[in-house]
């Protein structure tokens, strides 16, 4: 097992573990500045294109102005993008209808990275600010990403 997967094994284990310490460090006062360190550090030495697993197991919310980027790009209408690749979720949102992304190729490269959506142009999340009000998504992101669970993981320690 490689050290990426290691770190989402580890997490998976941990996970009771990782939502008490998340929700006992939500308050800090330094909260931002301990992730964004952390994150520094973890992707100096990480390569998304190595592991993809976001692209391959979850989906993006993508918003309206993303619809109207990504639709253009492809040079179909709005409506032809929805029906073809969207569904709405529990939480009206748009997402994917499946996973894997229908834009990741073999080589775990997205084939409309210029234009991708704002919550993959962001994603995982651990370099925002007011990393207090998504305390739930870095945790279920410790299950999905090896660099947010390393990061967690060392923040842990």
């Amino acid at each position: 097992m490689n050290a990426r997967l290691a770190y989402l094994q580890t997490s998976k284990q941990r996970q009771k573990e990782i939502k008490a310490f998340l929700k006992k460090i939500k308050k800090g006062k330094n909260l931002d500045e301990l992730f964004h360190h952390a994150h520094e550090e973890v992707f100096s030495k990480t390569n998304c294109l190595h592991c993809a697993n976001c692209c391959k197991t979850t989906s993006p919310i993508f918003r309206d102005s993303d619809i109207r980027r990504i639709a253009k790009h492809l040079k179909v209408k709005e409506v032809k993008f929805i029906s073809d690749y969207l569904r709405i979720d529990e939480d009206s949102d748009y997402v994917l209808k499946s996973s894997p992304c229908y834009f990741l190729g073999e080589d775990n490269a997205c084939s409309i990275y210029e234009h991708r959506p704002l919550a993959c142009r962001e994603y995982p999340h651990t370099n925002r600010k007011n990393m207090h009000q998504i305390m739930e998504l870095t945790e279920r992101n410790t299950q999905v990403c090896p660099a947010v669970a390393e990061i967690v993981l060392k923040l842990m320690e």
